[in-house]
């Protein structure tokens, strides 16, 4: 499956990322109203993390859900394709380092760079909608996952409820482009996720994706309504 049919390239979404890395964090919590914060607590909890083991955070931007998994003392391995992304997290935890371990390291979601068996758990948040494969990923994800493992995917989904999920919508495609005008370094690639978010599958069909991957006792959770969810799966 690709993502769902958009016409942006790979290197494409990387120099997106690139572009908007300097004020993403602060983005991200202005379009979410602060709710960045608690779904990426929630991701943290449904991971179920123990100190010493091996965590993979695909796709971690900046590094900031990384930080809440070295704090619950994982071993945390931050991988983005994004230098841009990469670089400002380095910044960061130069400035203000983890409570915990985390190494930052560039890699494709499709060819990760890592053995098999490597991570107790693994995950990726809002990321999924920008590879360019989305079941190669999701099983690049397996292959990287020790037995008994688990991932967790956090993405925006579809609201539940038919009103509030009009009132998304429109939002999406309307007002979040121009709210990311007054707080975005590059406002037009709010544009992309407002319809990547629109055409991305809903939570039924990406457990399908997760299943058809190899993984196992596949669930979701909604969160804020549908507009995220929270998908995990369990390696065999």
């Amino acid at each position: 499956m690709s993502r769902a049919g958009l016409d942006k390239q790979p290197r494409e979404i990387a120099a997106m990322f690139d572009g908007v890395a300097g004020r993403y964090d602060l983005t991200n919590a202005v379009l979410s109203g602060g709710l960045d914060r608690t779904w990426r607590q929630a991701t943290a909890a449904a991971l179920e993390l123990s100190p010493g083991q091996r965590v993979l955070d695909l796709a971690a931007g900046t590094a900031t859900s990384s930080r809440a998994f070295a704090a619950a003392g994982a071993d945390v391995v931050a991988c983005d394709f994004s230098l841009g992304m990469l670089r400002a997290g380095q910044r960061r935890l130069a400035e203000r380092p983890a409570a915990g371990r985390v190494v930052l390291s560039a890699g494709d979601g499709l060819h990760l760079p890592f053995p098999d068996a490597t991570f107790d758990r693994t995950t990726i948040s809002f990321g999924l909608r920008n590879v360019a494969d989305t079941r190669r990923c999701l099983a690049e994800l397996r292959r990287v996952t020790r037995p008994g493992g688990i991932l967790v995917v956090c993405e925006f989904s579809r609201p539940v409820w038919a009103p509030w999920r009009t009132v998304y919508l429109e939002y999406l495609m309307r007002a979040l482009p121009r709210v990311a005008q007054a707080v975005s370094s590059s406002p037009d690639s709010y544009v992309y996720l407002a319809e990547s978010i629109r055409a991305w599958p809903a939570q039924a069909e990406l457990a399908d994706l997760l299943r058809a991957a190899g993984w196992t006792r596949v669930n979701w959770r909604n969160l804020t309504g549908g507009v995220v969810a929270l998908h995990r799966g369990h390696a065999a």
